[in-house]
């Protein structure tokens, strides 16, 4: 793999620009709630792929010597000022150099206009799961193989646009059971186009879609690999750190921090300082556990620092879940900047760098994309080591897992021989149960029967032998208190929720489907074991329209 410039390191996270060995997949994001699915999917199937911002300007694009480039969906028609386009002297540049093009839903109608096309409102709207028929001479077309000429496919589809008069060059390969176009192709110059969306599972044959055009079509190789992205990211972060250069490690006990402690470990040894930060928003007896593990079973140098009573006062009064995240990464840069201050009199040099296990869908969340400036989609939430940063912190971060996605990272894991004990882990959000508490985590008891409450819940989780079948679980304090019955008294008790979920990388999500029985002896175990609950509640709402955190 080729490394990449040091501008596109961007502090950390090696898998951009050239470090796809020229087999490298831009998605150029339009705003739909899959388009980072389709990056998923791509990288499933051993290709590497990121996600820029559509309105990117085309020196970011040509930066990274794309081998194919595909347009996501989005909410928007074409037809209004507003709707976001790809720069001017983009399909030129993609004619010009080869480079294959794949406009999905809006991304297709995009392409479609832009070409001289017309795409008109549709008079019936297509939403959900619909029959597609496939061409039957659609074979050679670059999207569909032999097998799927002159058949139908199941397809998701989510448009009230269409296009009617298609582009010089285009066919249409495929349309809907209603007569809409659903699928078209240019061969001679590679540009290809999907009203429906082949990244989510209900299009049933979609992955077979998105494998034509990768490798029939653009002739990209499937050679990503993790043992790649290790090697890369070694030898970014040597690239990055002196050899007498000395780096913090925010470790937090979860599968991000740890694995990236131990990649940051193996490329610079004992200069690497890891912290674990009791900030009082911890789970039942997380900090003693997370010690135990730590000394046990990776051996890692690990400073633990109390600050509770900081984090707790500074927290007190504030119910607004942006302004707790943005306090919480304000105090952990405060407490590392100290830590650094304290090296910094031991070791006669300062360290000057700050290691966090930064996720992909962490950034996505919290920002626009690398080098966009989009105005088209939105912030969901800003997640403390992402958007609850400090402006002025004196630290320079290395993020070395910052475009990966979370099965990925536990890959990545067991390449450098993370125990299963931390790869199995459920995630844990970074402002603890700051986010789990909604309103003042400081008013009452709330903190405390959170943690019982979750304690018994997990607990059970794993008694029942489920807890690798599900992706996270853990349990909410709402700011309600309802009328109950115990002991022959009335009570005025709080309520609580449980939320369990099924994900791949956590950018969807569904909720876990548990036995009845499993349900009410959990209830049955909270309400009788934690005082001051007396309402226990199931979120079975999926991600979208949810978030996986309630805050």
């Amino acid at each position: 793999m080729a490394k990449p410039s040091a501008a596109a390191a961007g502090g950390g996270g090696a898998v951009t620009a050239t470090a796809a060995g020229g087999n490298l997949v831009l998605v150029l994001d339009y705003g739909s709630q899959y388009t980072h699915l389709i990056t998923r999917r791509i990288r499933q199937l051993s290709v590497l792929s990121l996600c820029i911002s559509g309105t990117s300007p085309l020196s970011s694009i040509s930066d990274l010597r794309p081998r194919a480039v595909v347009l996501s969906g989005g909410p928007h028609s074409v037809h209004t000022d507003a709707a976001p386009s790809f720069p001017d002297g983009f399909l030129r540049y993609a004619e010009e150099n080869g480079v294959p093009v794949l406009g999905i839903c809006y991304g297709m109608q995009l392409l479609v206009q832009k070409l001289g096309g017309v795409v008109a409102v549709g008079e019936k709207q297509e939403y959900g799961k619909m029959e597609i028929a496939v061409a039957a001479d659609a074979g050679g077309s670059g999207l569909y193989g032999p097998d799927a000429a002159g058949g139908h496919q199941t397809v998701w589809m989510s448009h009230g646009d269409e296009v009617v008069r298609l582009p010089e060059g285009f066919n249409v390969v495929a349309r809907s059971v209603q007569g809409s176009v659903a699928a078209i192709a240019d061969p001679s110059r590679k540009f290809y186009g999907l009203q429906y969306h082949p990244e989510v599972t209900h299009s049933t044959q979609g992955m077979e879609t998105l494998q034509h055009f990768l490798f029939d079509v653009c002739g990209v190789t499937a050679d990503w690999k993790m043992q790649d992205v290790l090697e890369e990211e070694i030898r970014v972060i040597n690239g990055m750190v002196g050899s007498d250069e000395h780096v913090i490690c925010a470790l937090s006990g979860g599968v991000d921090s740890t694995v990236a402690a131990t990649l940051i470990h193996k490329a610079i040894g004992d200069r690497l300082h890891c912290v674990f930060v009791d900030n009082g928003l911890l789970r039942y007896k997380e900090r003693e556990r997370v010690m135990s593990t730590f000394e046990r079973d990776l051996h890692l140098p690990v400073t633990c620092i109390d600050a509770s009573e900081q984090f707790l006062s500074k927290l007190k009064g504030v119910k607004d879940p942006e302004m707790k995240r943005k306090i919480i990464g304000r105090e952990f840069i405060a407490i590392f900047d100290d830590f650094a201050h304290e090296l910094e009199q031991k070791l006669g040099k300062r360290p000057t760098f700050l290691v966090q296990g930064t996720l992909y869908p962490d950034v996505i969340e919290s920002c626009p994309p690398p080098g966009s400036g989009r105005t088209h989609s939105h912030t969901i939430k800003s997640h403390h080591n992402v958007g609850g940063l400090p402006k002025d912190m004196k630290l320079k971060l290395i993020e070395p897992l910052k475009l990966l996605f979370k099965d990925e990272v536990r890959t990545l894991g067991s390449i450098l021989n993370v125990p299963d004990s931390f790869l199995k882990r459920h995630p844990f959000p970074g402002p603890g149960l700051a986010v789990r508490v909604l309103g003042d985590v400081t008013e009452g008891n709330a903190l405390e029967i959170l943690r019982q409450v979750d304690e018994i819940f997990i607990q059970s989780i794993r008694d029942a032998g489920l807890y690798d079948s599900i992706w996270q679980a853990f349990a909410v304090f709402l700011p309600v208190q309802s009328v109950g019955v115990q002991g022959d008294q009335r009570t005025h008790s709080h309520v609580v929720v449980l939320r369990a979920i099924t994900s791949e990388d956590g950018m969807t999500a569904d909720w876990y489907y548990f036995d009845q029985k499993f349900l009410v002896d959990v209830v049955r175990k909270i309400c009788n074991n934690v005082r001051g609950v007396n309402r226990v509640c199931q979120d079975i709402t999926s991600k979208p329209p949810a978030t996986v955190e309630w805050e």
